[in-house]
């Protein structure tokens, strides 16, 4: 869950666009289907809000307004790859951003 210098790299000009705008701002995390053994986390579900958080946490640091953030996990509820590949389960493990309707 904890952002590395290339995500915060690909982050930033994504953050300081969406600073410009009206909208609130949703991160969703996700992970694969595999079970945590072992770990910080006890459970996938965990896992993919810590990544949520991890990101809201960049956001807010690089100046965005935290009332226009929310979080969510899905665990491994909502795929977007095959969890039978090393790909897809890749491709399962990430974070989506979807800006809210503004009032």
């Amino acid at each position: 869950a904890e952002l590395k210098e290339k995500a915060k790299e690909v982050l930033l000009p994504i953050v300081q666009e969406l600073k410009k705008m009206p909208n609130d701002v949703l991160v969703e995390g996700h992970t694969d289907n595999v079970p945590i053994r072992k770990g910080q986390y006890a459970t996938n579900w965990e896992l993919s809000m810590a990544r949520a958080y991890s990101v809201i946490k960049f956001m807010e640091e690089t100046g965005m307004d935290p009332k226009k953030l929310a979080g969510s996990g899905y665990g491994d509820n909502r795929p977007v790859g095959e969890n039978t590949t090393a790909a897809g389960r890749a491709k399962n493990r990430r974070i989506e951003i979807s800006l809210l309707k503004s009032e």
